[in-house]
């Protein structure tokens, strides 16, 4: 391809021809015909076949939002002659990475490493990477493309949190509760005997050491549950920096619940994005770096349908208008957060009567204000 510099020349040529031909000037000929000689020998130039062989790395191939990751080139002449002018053209997303590549001799290798911009989360593909060929004039430049697309995810960034407790009463086994499924009973206390108490539940021990038939109370028990709720509707952010802090809200409070290896559930305008048991915090990550704003989105009160009941509820937008859906189902969880991004109101917090309800401009709050 002829760049901006070789079209230059040859219209300057053509001009020269032009303006000096009809007076007489045989000069005027000469430098037309050399500078359009110079044009075409630069295409030739970068028509030349280059054996190459390009081998790309990304490092690491998952990486938190705003965190580094390097591509590592290596670039094989698998030729004889040696190469020079060669500039390697990266993209990664929206942006191209210019990386130069030294000078290569016959049969060399030469390793290249470049880093990748993170600042935008989801999975960005990084490639096919484009090498540019130049004449030593600059007159003339071609483009090939080597090697295939690798893949980089990035993840939301999270602060560690405490897990938001249920409030339910606790014993050794977990979390006393009506609802557990059967088979899950626990020891929780003793009391004394009544009239059609299992005889099996006796406790002997006790019994003979107060003289009263004692007897184990079981009590049905289970994991504490948490349901993370992001509002993923455009219309209930200002920008995209406001959304990919709700991200980031959204999981640090279910990766707060799986790193303690409690259940979480985690929903979006779309429906239910993941339910990750305990110590899964990585497969949570890994889902919420591909979500995105949507004009379809269902509004949070379609999820918390959804959703069932039990456990601790934490609800993620950008607008207090979401704040109605966690109020209407406070009865049916037994701990509500409801934590809305961006910059503060003027007009300070509303109050929805059994729900705790934070504001945050900046991830670096939400530690500080998340309850304890």
């Amino acid at each position: 391809m002829i760049t901006r510099a070789g079209w230059g020349l040859a219209a300057s040529s053509v001009l020269v021809y032009a303006v000096g031909a009809p007076l007489g000037y045989a000069q005027a000929a000469v430098l037309a015909v050399a500078g359009l000689a110079a044009v075409g020998a630069g295409a030739l130039w970068t028509l030349r076949g280059v054996s190459l062989e390009v081998r790309r790395e990304v490092t690491p191939v998952k990486v938190t939002r705003g965190e580094p990751a390097i591509a590592v080139l290596h670039v094989r002449n698998a030729g004889r002659w040696r190469h020079s002018g060669l500039v390697a053209r990266d993209t990664c997303r929206d942006t191209t990475v210019s990386v130069e590549v030294p000078a290569l001799a016959g049969n060399t290798t030469r390793t290249v490493s470049y880093r990748l911009p993170t600042r935008r989360r989801g999975e960005t593909p990084v490639g096919p990477l484009l090498l540019d060929r130049g004449d030593p004039f600059g007159l003339a430049r071609r483009s090939v493309a080597y090697g295939r697309a690798d893949l980089l995810l990035v993840r939301p960034r999270t602060v560690p949190l405490p897990p938001p407790h249920a409030g339910r009463q606790r014993h050794l086994d977990g979390l006393a509760a009506r609802s557990a499924p059967a088979g899950t009973s626990g020891f929780n206390g003793l009391r004394e005997y009544v009239v059609g108490d299992d005889l099996r539940h006796v406790h002997w021990r006790s019994t003979a050491r107060t003289g009263i038939l004692m007897v184990k109370e079981l009590t049905d028990v289970n994991l504490p549950s948490t349901v993370t709720v992001l509002d993923t509707r455009t219309s209930s952010y200002e920008g995209d920096d406001e959304f990919e802090l709700a991200v980031d809200v959204a999981a640090s409070a279910a990766c707060a619940v799986t790193r303690d290896r409690f259940p979480v559930r985690v929903f979006t305008g779309a429906g239910e994005l993941v339910h990750a048991k305990g110590g899964e915090d990585e497969e949570v990550l890994d889902r919420l770096a591909l979500v995105r704003r949507s004009d379809a989105a269902e509004p949070p009160a379609h999820a918390l349908r959804l959703a069932g009941a039990g456990g601790s509820l934490v609800l993620v937008s950008g607008t207090y208008a979401a704040l109605a859906g966690a109020a209407a189902v406070r009865r049916r969880f037994d701990q509500v957060l409801f934590v809305r991004v961006g910059p503060a109101s003027p007009g300070g917090l509303p109050r929805a009567e059994g729900v705790t309800v934070i504001e945050v401009g900046d991830l670096g709050e939400l530690a500080a204000l998340w309850p304890r």
